[in-house]
């Protein structure tokens, strides 16, 4: 019998049926009318399971007064944004921007020590150029969040189009996604005051607005993953509409944003001081020493990401797989960051000064535990402390800027904010990939570290001393 012959005669090259009575092309699209009909009801579930949980989360935003006052338009805008930048993150994984870091040496180190310098690139830009442009259209809050949103969309759209063939127009695209998403934060806080119902504090508002942050990445997410399947440009495109949901609700908020009630008083500035300065704010003790404060844990986090990620996958605890090791003290981490955003949107009271006090003590002694006693309950115990005392410290630290600054300044004043405290980060990320990769010494260099800074900023907290020099931020 020939080959030919063979061929005609096998069952499964064939069309001849099988033992079950079937041909091969019947299974085939059997197998393909299988696959349909699960990922339709899979998206069908997940629609479901979206529409209900949306329905849920409307509910909360608008509770506690939250829909009198506005800020559910704010808590429903937040939510489309962030469920926005996941889906960027999630297009652009394993591209320049978010290189895992891997046991080759010093190769791998170079591409996370560019990666790190990269970050800086939106700050750069943001503080000095876009903080004070924000300030002086303070009067159109609303069209500048709008604008933010709206760029984005634009960008992510010539993104979907350049990425599949890495163009060079990924780069800028990629940056300006960057440079919007940080210029967005910066106007959000700045109109976060303007929307508090009578009894939310400024540190439950934006924890409010937060916690809306992590349910809209939880309910986009999953369809995020479902474009992923086609192929990355088709998150962007996802983020694209995102993105325009977004830049409809910057639209639809509340005309109190654009308010200029209340622009250019605070009880510890005299008027006379302000209008002799105009262009030139002092920056409250309290304000100061909470950015001080901050600092800390901004330090040990990116230190405790860049550090953990290098040791771990070189020296790993014996018997445990350094990518579980990893995914303990990043879960860990983000388990605690989403403790904290959760109290500061339930709790009714929080004393911004003593927060931060209480989290530079905590990360001191999680931090030497961990040092001395080296162990994976002690890593988690790090991560999970780290990410709980850097949600909390900086809910404190914006709220002290809404309170004490004066409104006019409030887009240049979080602009400097979140330069200073990403500038901790990366020092703190560039020291974990440059210590050598013992994890005794490396936590006893961090805890040193973060001892004598805690014990500077301490020493120098409002009330400490009774003459200070008073630092200034240029608006």
């Amino acid at each position: 019998m020939t080959t030919e012959d063979q061929r005609w005669r096998d069952p499964h090259s064939t069309g001849e049926p099988d033992e079950h009575g079937r041909t091969a092309g019947q299974t085939a699209a059997r197998g393909v009318r299988a696959t349909a009909r699960g990922t339709v009801a899979a998206a069908r579930g997940i629609g479901r399971f979206s529409r209900f949980a949306a329905r849920q989360a409307r509910r909360a935003a608008d509770a506690e007064g939250a829909g009198e006052s506005g800020l559910n338009r704010l808590i429903e805008m937040h939510a489309f944004n962030t469920a926005g930048d996941a889906a960027v993150a999630i297009s652009l994984a394993g591209s320049l921007f978010f290189q895992v870091p891997s046991a080759d040496g010093s190769s791998s180190r170079e591409s996370v020590a560019l990666f790190l310098a990269l970050t800086m690139l939106p700050f750069a830009i943001v503080a000095p150029l876009l903080g004070p442009l924000l300030d002086r259209i303070a009067h159109g809050r609303r069209w500048a969040i709008g604008a933010t949103m709206a760029m984005r969309a634009f960008l992510c759209w010539v993104l979907a189009g350049a990425l599949p063939d890495q163009s060079p127009a990924m780069f800028p695209a990629a940056l300006g996604v960057l440079v919007c998403s940080k210029a967005y934060g910066v106007t959000r806080a700045a109109a976060v005051p303007r929307l508090l119902p009578r009894d939310f504090t400024l540190v439950k508002g934006n924890g409010r607005v937060s916690m809306a942050g992590i349910v809209g990445v939880a309910l986009c997410a999953p369809i995020a993953g479902l474009a992923s399947l086609a192929g990355p440009e088709w998150v962007l495109r996802w983020a694209f509409v995102l993105f325009v949901i977004a830049t409809i609700g910057a639209i639809r908020l509340p005309a109190a944003v654009d308010s200029s009630a209340g622009e250019g008083t605070v009880t510890m500035f005299s008027t006379e001081e302000i209008q002799l300065k105009p262009g030139l704010v002092r920056m409250p003790a309290s304000v100061s020493y909470a950015l001080r404060a901050n600092c800390a844990p901004k330090w040990l986090y990116g230190f405790m990401l860049m550090f953990m990620a290098f040791l771990l996958q070189e020296k790993p605890i014996s018997g445990w797989s350094p990518t579980l090791l990893l995914g303990v003290v990043a879960g860990s981490a983000g388990v605690g960051n989403f403790l904290g955003v959760t109290a500061a949107s339930l709790l009714r009271r929080i004393r911004p000064a003593v927060t931060v006090s209480a989290v530079l003590v905590l990360d001191v002694a999680v931090t030497l535990a961990t040092a001395l006693l080296y162990s994976i309950p002690l890593l988690a115990a790090l991560g999970l402390a780290t990410g709980l005392g850097s949600a909390l410290a900086k809910f404190s630290l914006d709220a002290s800027i809404q309170q004490h600054i004066p409104a006019r300044n409030h887009a240049s004043a979080f602009a400097r904010s979140d330069t200073t405290l990403q500038l901790a980060w990366v020092v703190g990320g560039f020291v974990g990939i440059a210590l050598p990769l013992n994890a005794r010494l490396g936590l006893g260099v961090a805890c040193a570290v973060i001892t004598a800074w805690a014990v500077y900023v301490l020493a120098s907290r409002p009330g400490a001393r009774r003459t200070s020099a008073p630092s200034v931020a240029g608006a």
